[in-house]
């Protein structure tokens, strides 16, 4: 008997395995004959719900942090303030596919280090449980395992003709930005770095959704 994956783990096997083919022959995992088409919009629907859960994990982990420590004021300033985001849903709407997409993959990749550094604060605390320093791990995880779906998504727009960057083209000019930023993320606190993720997470969330609308309008949208 196999032992169910979990859905991290599952998410990411998923993505690792997808081999996509151009043209009319439909995307399927493992390329074998008769497997079940995998569309481009399947893709996005998978990435929508990971990031669903990352929003609501950082949601949780917001309310433990509340319970444990006692409330301050929190500077707003983030370390993602130099990557330009739209301002609310009909800017986001306006901007791009191509550029939208950057952006979702630039938030990713600015919140590898500083992730990793808010779960080593959390194992340091000892007031505040285990549960929760479990999830600011899995948190940071989660979030690895999005960037890796969500260039995915961005490599099979490239290859279909809608985007016209590859995903190195898309970010390979924020990697500088985002090493200057680490910096400053190490110097933020962590109820700091946890109020400037949940923002985030929630604008690559919308971003998304935004994203499937351009190329599956006929879902609903």
């Amino acid at each position: 008997m196999f032992r169910k994956l979990k859905g991290p783990v599952l998410f990411l096997l998923m993505f690792l395995d997808v081999q996509i083919i151009v043209g009319s022959t439909p995307i399927c995992v493992h390329g074998h004959t008769g497997c079940q088409a995998l569309s481009l919009a399947d893709l996005f629907d998978r990435v929508i719900q990971h990031s669903a859960r990352v929003h609501g994990l950082s949601s949780d982990l917001h309310s433990d942090f509340d319970q444990y420590f006692l409330p301050s004021k929190i500077n707003r300033n983030c370390h993602t303030s130099y990557i330009l985001t739209p301002n609310g849903k009909e800017n986001a709407q306006r901007l791009a596919g191509e550029d939208l997409a950057g952006v979702i993959l630039k938030l990713l990749l600015a919140w590898r280090d500083p992730l990793s550094q808010f779960h080593r604060s959390m194992a340091q605390h000892e007031d505040f449980t285990s549960f929760s320093g479990n999830k600011a791990l899995e948190m940071s995880d989660m979030v690895q395992q999005l960037r890796l779906g969500v260039e995915r998504v961005a490599e099979t727009m490239h290859l279909l003709g809608m985007i016209s960057n590859s995903v190195r083209g898309l970010i390979s000019k924020e990697a500088l930005g985002s090493q200057a930023s680490g910096s400053e993320a190490r110097s933020m606190t962590d109820q700091q770095l946890l109020y400037c993720f949940r923002r985030d997470s929630h604008k690559i969330q919308i971003y998304l959704k935004i994203l499937k609308c351009r190329i599956a309008p006929e879902q609903g949208c």
